[in-house]
């Protein structure tokens, strides 16, 4: 005990340090200043998780995608509504079976200079173009993580420059949605040849920014595309800044001291080394800080959620009273303000995350201690089993939240016990059906609720695919198949509900709370904006 009192007292000396240097660096900041009107024009953002790769055929996490959305283009792109918007393709058709997808293509397209391309240092994109990035995207050589966003496409092929023609297996309503992420982009092949593996620190695309240095770990530099296609509402040629900046500071306590001196324009999410100085409990920006920042905060396509192991051989975990009784046993809402300052949306709904169609807050838990105590009795009665417990696995950054959980249930009769390991572990484990009950969470590969809904697929069973649950219902995989065929948007979001309803009634899964995008910005930045897949778009972004 005199252990936790003490680390307790330490972090509340060590949270007293921070802040006191926070508003030392903002006041410092305010009162002199070193930056030019160079810096208006020059975006600086951290990357604390660093970059692996500027190959889009890699951008699978955000530190990758974040970076190779300012480099490269695809047919298709996504507004802040998640609605499919013209990129390179300008316009498409589907046919009436709605297998065969024509794309035609914009004719003013061009590549970011290289001498590769000789006499006039670049070239515009053409149909051949596509189909040589899609190849490169199915090359079991290259291996990209991203070669499942073509599973359902049967070939593809360019009739023409400009027009490009994919023809699936079967119907997928949600396909237009795939081809807008970066792993679809499109690559030139002489500079890919050309470079083979090193093309992760030479890439050559069509974005807004083109490639100018890269120091790993310490800096990437990229500059303005003068060819950029895209224009704005006054016809203005995008982007407006000169120039990207991005740092590699792996603390984010550093990475936020960085940002109130005003040495980064931007911070994104919430850590707990400054969350509880710089919001209130109700998530709003503390008085001292709305003079020099912004916050910017919208629904985030993620549910965080705790999972059964559907077929654990542990009589607690096969109980779908007991599985119920956790959901019932803890008070969402009053979770996310005690323990992320109120950013989040209390997961009382089903599976699907508020803001995707088919998302009803309806079909889920809320917080009932009274019918949860009863359903932990009715298992005691079942069972003969008296004292029943489960343990949580989880990680160091989530352990607050199994520990809520440990207190609330504990207070009607269910012992819970938390296991930390790490999140390499955690992943390997959970693929493999070597543990009861973990933490995780799953964040939109596509803004299509079917994409929330094949974790719970049958044929999708771990470690082969994400239904890591192990959760099983003939009914729920008839629906599933059905949707991929049902043309009728508002029948096809009727049975995204009906299915996220059923698994709700076998409680597979805890949903905990649906992720919000929470980004901070100096008052000087504008047009950054926000989408519920939190991508990071700076072509519209101005510095005044």
């Amino acid at each position: 005990m005199a252990v936790i009192i003490k680390n307790k007292i330490y972090r509340k000396y060590s949270t007293f340090c921070f802040l006191g240097l926070v508003l030392f660096t903002l006041f410092f900041s305010c009162k002199k200043s070193n930056k030019t009107n160079n810096d208006n024009l020059v975006f600086r953002y951290n990357e604390h998780k660093n970059i692996g790769s500027l190959d889009p055929v890699f951008a699978k996490d955000n530190a990758d995608i974040w970076a190779t959305n300012q480099l490269f283009n695809g047919l298709v792109q996504m507004n802040e509504k998640l609605n499919v918007q013209p990129c390179i393709a300008k316009k498409w058709s589907i046919n009436d079976n709605s297998l065969t997808y024509s794309f035609s293509l914009r004719n003013d397209v061009y590549f970011h200079k290289h001498k590769l391309f000789g006499k006039d240092s670049t070239r515009i994109v053409t149909a051949k173009d596509f189909e040589y990035s899609f190849n490169r995207l199915l090359d079991k050589q290259i291996a990209s993580p991203g070669s499942w966003v073509l599973n359902k496409v049967d070939n593809f092929k360019a009739v023409n420059d400009t027009l490009f023609q994919i023809k699936l297996t079967q119907p997928f309503p949600a396909f237009l949605g795939l081809l807008s992420m970066k792993y679809c982009s499109v690559v030139p092949k002489e500079i890919v040849e050309y470079y083979k593996s090193d093309f992760r620190s030479n890439p050559i695309g069509t974005g807004p920014f083109k490639f100018k240095r890269w120091e790993e770990n310490i800096k990437l530099v990229f500059r303005k595309n003068t060819l950029y296609f895209e224009k704005d509402v006054q016809k203005q040629r995008l982007p407006y800044l000169e120039a990207i900046a991005i740092t590699f500071l792996p603390d984010k306590q550093s990475e936020f001291l960085q940002f109130a001196q005003g040495n980064i324009d931007f911070v994104s999410g919430l850590d707990a080394s400054y969350k509880d100085e710089i919001l209130t409990t109700t998530g709003e920006l503390r008085p001292i800080y709305t003079a020099s920042i912004n916050m910017i905060r919208g629904p985030y396509l993620n549910t965080e959620y705790l999972a059964f192991y559907m077929d654990s051989k542990i009589t607690e975990i096969q109980s779908e009273s007991l599985r119920k009784a956790v959901n019932y046993g803890f008070d969402r809402k009053k979770m996310m303000i005690y323990l992320r300052n109120g950013v989040g949306i209390p997961a009382n709904g089903g599976f699907i995350p508020k803001g995707l169609p088919g998302y009803d807050n309806s079909i889920g838990y809320n917080h009932q201690p009274e019918k949860s105590k009863q359903l932990i009795e009715q298992y005691k009665e079942e069972t003969g089993d008296s004292k029943p417990e489960i343990t949580i696995t989880t990680i160091g950054n989530y352990l607050s939240f199994s520990e809520y959980i440990q207190r609330e249930l504990q207070k009607i009769g269910l012992i819970i016990n938390i296991d930390v390991i790490p999140g390499s572990t955690i992943r390997d484990a959970k693929a493999n059906g070597q543990l009861d009950l973990f933490r995780a969470s799953w964040v939109a590969d596509y803004p299509d609720a079917e994409n929330y809904l094949s974790l719970y697929y049958s044929k999708n069973f771990a470690p082969n695919g994400p239904n890591y649950s192990h959760y099983k219902n003939n009914q729920f995989d008839t629906w599933y198949e059905q949707a991929f065929t049902e043309t009728n948007t508002l029948k096809r979001e009727s049975l995204y509900t009906k299915m996220d309803s059923l698994v709700m009634q076998s409680a597979p899964v805890i949903p905990l709370f649906y992720d919000e995008v929470v980004r901070f910005t100096r008052k000087n930045v504008s047009g950054l904006g926000i989408n519920p897949t939190n991508l990071l778009d700076l072509k519209r972004v101005k510095k005044n």
